[in-house]
């Protein structure tokens, strides 16, 4: 048996032995899983499996896409709960990706040709309901999902987990290149696929941060952002779920995305990383992601009145807190407040975050030296936070003021409410034609120890007067007693920076920081 089947196999008996829904327990039974093969419009075998009540009639369809790297045996232990529940639920391996074939199109048009080949394939083949169709993935699924949905109206609701709306943000965010998200993509594509000569060359461009008009014109491509309008005129039920600190795909995108769609819709964003929150449920443990899946496909397939209509439909959990409902995104914020950055003060290296009679001050910061200040591992940091409750943080006497800009404000006798996104407005009074910076926003006690809220890198490549960043979205409580620290330095393992070491940047007075609180 080839390696990828093995796998494949595993996963069907890991998946099916931890689900507390399997076929073998459940009230209601099933059928499956089939494995099956699918021929795409251009003769491309793509792998899927089936899974479906054994009963006669019809039922509603679901069809979930493989995330990059993985295979249809990922969503076996939710696809056999919905099955119990009364629905025809088709998993498939996007081409290009073990034991389909073809290149990998990087949700691309065949990608969403393949789509809805599929749903053609499940239409034809099993007892699915044409006039009750739901598609979800997670990650790359989730991308595929959306954008297919712009473009196959017989798609009714959609689950996009972990996704993507804006590729060129994912890759470019800030004008600054994402290091250790896109390393990871291109090991798991050379790993377990076949990245063909297209991806192969945009990923060597991208490395060599050459041609990047036509790599952000292929990124729009296959981004759900650059056809909201027709996923609009369609009016699919859409979810999104999501994490504060997903380093593949920042939660900003999202966001805008969601805030533009006007059919039904939900977002939900959790503590953690790149598909931490929702991971547990593809093993079949009880998890609120994938409960909410379930009751998003229920209500808007199944007709079910469940109640999650009448929710608000932004739910949002804090790093330090518990879940909030919000009719609107817009609404987490009640108001902005400005904290202008002060002079650096000699004694200690540290400027007054809120000063408010800021007067003429320069803050020179080296380009290309690092700092203790970071955003952390991709995937790991984050991810671990979530699960441990314990955030990933630094001792703010280690980071060298001769290297970084440091401000914290005085301590509040009450909690500061962080909703939203932080923006930070940086005025360079002295600064080379091409440059990175990287902001930090910090919980700081009185030990020292400073918890990330979040943070963002910002470039440039002509010469300014200023930069700004928009943060990465966040909530996060700052508890009585804490200073707000902001950091500034030029360096992050995250990111590709545009620094020429042995240059510097002069931050002067006009710089601060526009804080949305609750």
């Amino acid at each position: 048996m080839r390696l990828p089947a093995l796998m494949s196999a595993l996963l069907v008996a890991v998946a099916l032995a931890v689900s507390p829904s399997s076929p073998a327990s459940a009230a209601t039974p099933v059928a499956g899983p089939q494995a099956v093969e699918i021929a795409a419009g251009d003769g491309t075998r793509l792998a899927a499996n089936v899974i479906a009540p054994r009963a006669s009639g019809t039922y509603p369809l679901i069809v979930f896409i493989a995330s990059w790297g993985l295979n249809d045996a990922e969503y076996l232990a939710q696809a056999a709960r919905l099955a119990t529940g009364g629905y025809v639920v088709v998993s498939y391996t996007p081409r290009g990706f073990w034991l389909s074939g073809g290149d990998i199109d990087t949700a691309g048009p065949r990608d969403v040709a393949d789509l809805s080949t599929v749903l053609d394939w499940a239409l034809a083949h099993t007892a699915a309901d044409p006039s009750k169709v739901g598609v979800g993935g997670v990650s790359y699924g989730a991308g595929i999902g959306l954008i297919g949905a712009a473009f196959d109206p017989r798609i009714r609701a959609v689950t996009a987990l972990s996704g993507w709306t804006d590729l060129v943000y994912s890759l470019y965010g800030n004008d600054t290149r994402h290091l250790q998200s896109t390393l990871f993509l291109q090991l798991a594509a050379q790993l377990l696929g076949s990245p063909g000569p297209e991806l192969s060359g945009v990923l060597a461009d991208f490395f060599a941060n050459r041609d990047v008009p036509a790599i952000k014109a292929w990124g729009r491509t296959r981004s759900a952002a650059s056809y909201l309008d027709l996923i609009n005129v369609h009016r699919p039920a859409v979810l999104i779920a999501n994490a504060w600190s997903d380093t593949f795909f920042p939660p900003n995108q999202l966001t805008a995305f969601y805030t533009g769609l006007t059919g039904p819709k939900r977002l939900e964003l959790a503590p953690g990383d790149h598909a931490v929150a929702e991971a547990g449920g593809l093993l079949g443990l009880p998890n609120p992601v994938w409960t909410s899946v379930s009751r998003w496909f229920d209500h808007h397939l199944r007709g079910v009145a469940n109640g999650i209509d009448a929710e608000p439909p932004v739910r949002v959990r804090p790093w330090n807190g518990p879940a909030e409902g919000y009719a609107d995104w817009a609404d987490l914020t009640g108001s902005v407040r400005r904290y202008p950055l002060g002079a650096i003060r000699p004694l200690d290296g540290t400027g007054l975050l809120g000063d408010p009679a800021t007067t003429a001050w320069s803050k020179p910061v080296p380009l290309g030296l690092d700092t203790t200040a970071n955003g952390g591992i991709a995937l790991i940091s984050n991810g671990l936070s979530a699960i441990t409750g314990v955030q990933q943080s630094v001792w703010l006497p280690s980071v060298s003021r001769l290297r970084a800009g440091v401000w914290a404000s005085s301590r509040p006798a009450v909690p500061v409410k962080v909703r939203g996104v932080p923006r930070v407005h940086l005025d360079l009074e002295s600064a080379p034609a091409h440059g990175t910076l990287v902001a930090y926003l910090y919980d700081l006690d009185l030990a020292g120890t400073a918890k990330l809220i979040t943070h963002a890198p910002v470039s440039w490549s002509a010469s300014t007067g200023a930069v700004d960043v928009d943060l990465h979205a966040t909530s996060y409580d700052v508890p009585a007693g804490h200073s707000l620290t902001l950091v500034v330095d030029s360096e992050d393992p995250l990111y590709l920076d545009a620094n020429t070491l042995g240059t510097s940047v002069s931050l002067g007075a006009g710089s601060y920081l526009d804080l949305p609180v609750m």
